[in-house]
């Protein structure tokens, strides 16, 4: 009970980053859903009906004089298309001081070293509405970033500003919420996204604390082959996406006994620091809230048995990765359950998974699936009567670097499109930049297949001079977590 009330009395606030086209469209998305949940009206107002209380609305928003409710967002792209899109779909809900757009509007050409170029430039006044909004806050926890990896803002301008925000806010949590690009050559987005890929992964390794991997190759097929939707819309799959965020963040903004704050949410899921990519998985999903039409295939009858078993079947994880006991095992997996749920269910659930085997643990550490209770918003009806979301580290995700490192070795072998890169300053001399790149993601991909084995514990312990130590990340963690307790 007591850690309950201290985790209420003291707000750890999260300033969430949104940046170029993708991060504002799944950021819009986002913001739409966390205001029906509650009880918020498109405009900041607090709905008539909205009296039950009990949630934390501060997490992410912050009152203003008149009592309107602001998201503590920074819109930031470099062309203003999508921003426009924002503002004329919401247009009395952000602060307009936090919406940033480059003043020339010609946006980053999908080019990664243009996207971090520009970020050089214009980094003090986005570093002002960062500290404005930092300020503001009681007790930040942390920062949230929506980004894409292929283009050229979302990638190049979103790598600039990882590293900011890490030599400037070193004591505070950054999770990522990452859209990787679609994986086959006839449908990719951009014809150099491996080069923009391996070069955000780069930063994305070294310069954040929790990277949620969002596949749109794996988002597509969940659209087609589970929801029965032969053509999706961006609009669909970014809803696939905000169901996804609002979910994960759920036991922050309506809190329980546990996982009150993001570093509990995040420190049981990571257990050294390189190894932070994680999977989704959600169920039952189903397009009814946009509008459409029911769709008569979709899961009728939910139980937490039924619940916790589909989060554990590839089919429903959003990364085209298989997690079958033969393509690696789970380092650790987090359910955060949602609705009716009586614990004895729970208990029996996780032993009728253990006698089944229906997952398979790393050797090295617990073999258990932890599992967050969490309340349901008394503002949305939900169709289901339970609905859970996974959020699981995987060994299987090198698959998915290794398929960027592949065909940016491709790309790379016939030096082909790089002109565009060599006219900017941070490949003006030489292409090291990719080359390093190329090594920390192989590297990666080296400690997630090394983290199967009884004796990872003693991988790498003859580091080379520079390499972050394996404790450090617990250490940077550990002064956060001691101010907001275990709870």
């Amino acid at each position: 009970f007591c850690a309950v009330v201290s985790a209420r009395a003291m707000p750890r606030e999260i300033i969430t980053l949104q940046v170029g086209q993708c991060g504002n469209q799944i950021g819009m998305e986002f913001w739409k859903q966390l205001c029906l949940e509650h009880g918020i009206s498109m405009d900041g107002r607090l709905e008539d009906f909205a009296t039950q209380g009990g949630d934390r609305k501060d997490v992410f928003f912050y009152q203003a004089d008149d009592e309107q409710y602001i998201p503590r967002s920074l819109l930031i792209d470099l062309e203003p298309r999508v921003l426009s899109h924002v503002q004329q779909t919401l247009p009395r809900l952000f602060n307009q001081e936090n919406i940033f757009s480059h003043p020339e509007g010609g946006g980053a050409g999908n080019n990664w070293a243009a996207g971090y170029t520009i970020g050089g430039s214009v980094q003090e006044e986005i570093l002002e509405m960062i500290d404005r909004e930092a300020d503001g806050s009681e007790s930040l926890e942390g920062f949230m970033m929506c980004h894409s990896i292929a283009g050229g803002t979302g990638s190049g301008l979103g790598s600039f500003l990882l590293e900011r925000l890490n030599d400037h806010f070193p004591k505070k949590l950054i999770q990522t919420y990452s859209v990787f690009p679609n994986q086959s050559t006839d449908a990719s987005d951009v014809v150099v996204q491996p080069y923009n890929s391996l070069l955000t992964l780069k930063r994305l390794t070294l310069n954040a604390d929790a990277v949620v991997v969002l596949d749109n190759t794996a988002l597509n097929r969940i659209a087609t082959e589970r929801l029965h939707v032969p053509n999706p819309s961006v609009e669909q799959i970014n809803q696939l996406v905000s169901t996804v965020m609002a979910a994960s963040t759920n036991t922050l903004r309506f809190p329980g006994y546990m996982n009150n704050d993001m570093i509990g949410l995040v420190s049981s899921l990571i257990p050294t620091p390189r190894l932070h990519f994680l999977m989704t998985g959600y169920t039952p999903l189903s397009f009814d809230h946009l509008g459409g039409e029911a769709n008569p295939l979709a899961v009728r009858k939910t139980s937490v048995m039924d619940v916790m078993r589909r989060l554990l079947q590839t089919k429903n994880i959003m990364v085209s990765c298989s997690t079958r006991k033969d393509r690696g095992c789970y380092i650790s997996i987090l359910d955060i359950i949602q609705g009716e749920v009586d614990p004895t269910q729970v208990h029996k659930s996780l032993q009728r998974i253990r006698e089944r085997q229906l997952c398979s643990f790393i050797p090295w550490g617990p073999a258990s699936i932890q599992v967050a209770l969490s309340r349901r918003s008394p503002y949305v009806k939900s169709p289901h009567r339970v609905s859970g979301l996974m959020l699981a580290n995987h060994t299987s995700i090198r698959d998915l670097f290794a398929r960027i490192a592949q065909q940016y070795d491709k790309l790379r072998k016939r030096d082909a499109f790089l002109d565009n890169y060599r006219k900017l300053p941070i490949f003006a001399d030489d292409l090291s930049e990719f080359d390093e790149s190329r090594d920390v993601l192989h590297e990666l991909i080296e400690e997630y297949r090394a983290s199967e084995s009884p004796d990872y514990v003693n991988w790498g312990i003859e580091r080379t001079p520079g390499e972050p130590d394996p404790g450090a990340f617990q250490e940077r963690k550990a002064g956060e977590a001691a101010v907001v307790g275990q709870g």
